[in-house]
């Protein structure tokens, strides 16, 4: 559109929230999204949208809009029934210039990692990939570094403002998006201060969905863009949707996670044996630390971390893992950690709520025991 100009940063206005789909069904990362969305468009003073593509998905624009959207903007052809790449691209970038949204987030899905870079190389924007964590007002952001980072406090103190172009400038209307870097190694925190929309994917898991609000479903604004699309604006063409059955983790669902670390190095197969059978026991799932990944012990969907995904379960049970502030981030928000560890300094005893210092392999089993007599007096 001849009037679209991404580098006129004080044209756009808003937040929207690009919900999946997948066969009617809106994935569970879309209400974490538009809850936390919620918060950076109360601070930039704007509103929320929730975007929503598809074949006859209007149905689910209450159910979007009852965790915090003011308005949902629909978009619905039967072209859209089938996830494509050229076909939402086209639809959202058309979409995007006709209304200049100043935040665009999607989900780090199979579906989100593709769609978000493409459609940010069409607008001439940046897009931040993978984020855990996002801000807008600097106070806000300058606190959450306060607790998650080591920066000294002038560093922090000094954050509202970044060298742009060889100058410097203030930052404080900014999306600011974090994200884990050099493998989880540190945090790296990105600004996209010379174009608009800031884009961003983020990962499952990581926000925390708001309760759902009626009164807000019925006050929606729904929304119904006029758009082009036509089977010539596709390269590929879905002929089948296919699925296979696979057998993944669901840690990120889970009341009860147990994971294991570099403690059971010792006897791994053992460990491991251990760490489920006590999952099971709570009717929990297996997860772990990034070296119980690396080192081949475990699949990378048990992972837990920086790296791996963010769990937010009733209970949580770190099993001879020392607690680096990778994994710490991908677990510190469950509502009950209890730790076992042989070395009394092990960082994970600092967010734990009940610590046990000892041999995992022999404190596991009279855990096991302890749950299965408490079970039989029920």
């Amino acid at each position: 559109m001849e009037n679209y100009n991404s580098a006129d940063i004080s044209a756009f206005k808003d937040v929207w929230v690009f919900c999946e789909q997948r066969q009617g069904v809106v994935q569970p990362t879309s209400f974490e999204l538009i809850s936390e969305a919620r918060r950076l468009a109360d601070e930039l003073g704007c509103k929320l949208y929730a975007l929503i593509l598809g074949d006859k998905v209007a149905e689910h624009s209450k159910e979007l809009a009852g965790y915090g959207a003011d308005g949902v903007i629909v978009c619905e052809h039967p072209l859209l029934k089938n996830y494509t790449t050229d076909g939402y691209t086209k639809v959202i970038v058309d979409a995007v210039k006709e209304r200049k949204p100043e935040v665009v987030l999607f989900g780090a899905t199979y579906i989100g990692r593709d769609l978000g870079p493409r459609c940010a190389a069409r607008l001439h924007t940046g897009l931040c990939a993978d984020c855990t964590h996002l801000d807008v007002n600097t106070k806000v952001y300058q606190d959450f570094l306060g607790e998650a980072s080591t920066l000294a406090p002038e560093r922090i103190a000094g954050t509202d403002t970044a060298m742009v172009m060889g100058e410097k400038k203030e930052v404080g209307h900014d999306l600011k998006m974090t994200r884990p870097a050099f493998g989880g190694h540190l945090m790296a925190t990105i600004i996209c201060p010379r174009f608009r929309p800031a884009m961003a994917t983020v990962r499952p898991g990581v926000m925390k969905k708001a309760p759902f609000d009626q009164a807000k479903a019925d006050a929606a604004e729904i929304i119904r863009p006029e758009f082009s699309l036509t089977e010539a604006d596709f390269e590929t063409e879905v002929l089948s949707v296919e699925k296979a059955a696979k057998k993944l983790v669901d840690l990120i669902g889970a009341d009860y996670v147990v994971s294991v670390g570099r403690g059971i190095a010792k006897d791994v197969e053992g460990g491991i044996k251990l760490g489920q059978e006590l999952a099971d026991e709570l009717g929990g799932v297996l997860g772990g630390s990034r070296v119980a990944i690396d080192s081949g012990w475990l699949s990378a969907d048990h992972q837990v971390g920086q790296t791996g995904k963010t769990v937010h379960p009733k209970v949580y049970i770190a099993l001879g893992i020392s607690g680096a502030i990778q994994h710490k981030a991908g677990m510190q928000d469950s509502e009950c950690i209890i730790a076992i560890n042989t070395n009394p300094s092990a960082p994970m005893f600092e967010i734990a709520d009940y610590g046990i210092v000892g041999d995992l392999f022999k404190v596991v089993p009279m855990l096991i025991e302890s749950i299965r007599a408490i079970k039989a007096a029920k």
